[in-house]
């Protein structure tokens, strides 16, 4: 007899649980209060990068965003504001920017992007899933020989640290590998190794997957606590939740993963722990593919702005907005994408425009993510907390995700994942 599980959010991260955990003996329901793949997991760039090792937390980037947020039109903000919560986590982050907490936290974020990027692979190779999967790597230009030098220390030190590097191109040289790019540039950095995708065709792909392996997936039901028998308790004499309440009515299942990004913190009472996550406010703009549309994604360091093309149109990304859950469309942040790639791209923008976007990443004191059973429930499970690389570890958090649920040994070390480092 298959055992149930409730995958509780409909996100990138709760797709890729549901995934691992439908291939093994689990009947699996996915409930979310919205729509199912909406959110940062539809309007992200759609980046796929192993070449994302060095954490946020590094030496010297507290002064740097000290500095940047009194700059007019800065990509990075803290909306002031007595919040607890926030300024624990930036205590938190703060003391995490040095070299050793660094290569610590970037050893475990390469191992989870290697992993996940081979099984991304091995999803586009052997399932009917169709999001517009590419392997050009990872473009960075600069506009600047001081922005060019800067990356040469990060490529030295990932290098040297990490055994991973990039190709380097000077001056013109970067035109002539990517040509929708204005000449005059300082150079660029490219990364083979990174793959994009287009992730709202992702989710849907998903979706059409799962419920075709049996995953039911409930929309519009909105989480609202966990039910449990009086005296039940685990092997280990944990409590154990023994039904999702939801909006629209309870669901019994033997266990439970909570898949809800920047929105675990809101559910602190029901998990009966804290999960230090914040949410970082970030914008996207997606039109129609331009005339000198590029060939390779791109992230244009200096202004914070990541390009993506896709065979069916065309992306910008980015700013981190620390404003709790603002839900406010700031015209003036949508223009800031713009006017950024307005400096490196011949054609940076097209029409129509098919939509303006914000969002929230669930953003970690550490920037690893939160994979671990719940303190309070030994049959919860938390696969939360990716801060921006959400879509680039899905697969791996699932499959971690089961491999914790089905009693097997991990295929990475977890307890760098887990809640208890905080």
């Amino acid at each position: 007899m298959s055992r149930r599980v409730v995958v509780i959010g409909g996100g990138v991260i709760g797709a890729g649980c549901a995934h691992y955990l439908s291939q093994s003996d689990w009947q699996v329901t996915i409930v979310e209060r919205k729509e199912f793949g909406n959110g940062a997991s539809h309007a992200n760039c759609g980046l796929v990068s192993p070449s994302h090792i060095l954490p946020l937390t590094r030496p010297g980037v507290i002064s740097t965003t000290f500095k940047a947020m009194f700059r007019p039109n800065s990509p990075f903000s803290v909306k002031p504001r007595l919040d607890l919560a926030l300024w624990s986590f930036l205590i938190q982050f703060a003391r995490r920017c040095n070299e050793s907490d660094m290569l610590k936290a970037g050893k475990t974020l390469q191992r989870l992007l290697d992993s996940s990027r081979l099984l991304y692979e091995g999803l586009f190779n052997n399932e009917p899933l169709e999001a517009e999967w590419e392997k050009k790597g990872l473009l960075l230009p600069f506009l600047h020989q001081s922005g060019m030098d800067h990356f040469a220390e990060t490529d030295h030190l990932l290098r040297t640290h990490f055994g991973h590097g990039a190709e380097r191109y000077d001056g013109d040289d970067v035109t002539k590998f990517e040509p929708a790019l204005k000449s005059g540039l300082a150079g660029g950095w490219h990364d083979p190794g990174d793959a994009h995708l287009r992730p709202d065709r992702l989710m849907s792909s998903w979706k059409t997957l799962l419920e075709s392996r049996g995953v039911s997936i409930l929309e519009d039901h909105e989480f609202q606590g966990f039910g449990k028998s009086q005296g039940r308790v685990g092997s280990d004499g944990a409590s154990q939740a023994t039904r999702a309440i939801t909006s629209q009515g309870d669901l019994e299942a033997d266990a439970f993963v909570v898949a809800t990004g920047a929105w675990t913190p809101k559910l602190n009472q029901y998990l009966g722990c804290r999960i230090p996550i914040q949410p970082g406010k970030g914008y996207s703009l997606t039109m129609a593919r331009p005339d000198k549309c590029p060939k390779t994604p791109m992230i244009f360091e200096e202004h914070r702005v990541a390009v993506t093309p896709w065979a069916s149109g065309y992306r910008l990304g980015s700013i981190m907005e620390f404003a709790g859950y603002d839900e406010s469309l700031r015209p003036e942040r949508i223009q800031m994408l713009r006017s950024g790639a307005s400096h490196y791209l011949q054609d940076p923008t097209a029409e129509p425009v098919t939509e303006q976007w914000y969002g929230w990443r669930p953003m970690t004191p550490d920037s690893l993510p939160i994979i671990d059973r719940c303190p309070s429930f030994g049959n919860v499970y938390i696969a939360a907390g990716h801060n921006m690389l959400g879509l680039s570890m899905a697969p791996v958090t699932g499959k971690l995700v089961a491999e914790l649920m089905n009693g097997q040994e991990p295929h990475l070390p977890i307890e760098p994942l887990s809640l208890k480092r905080f």
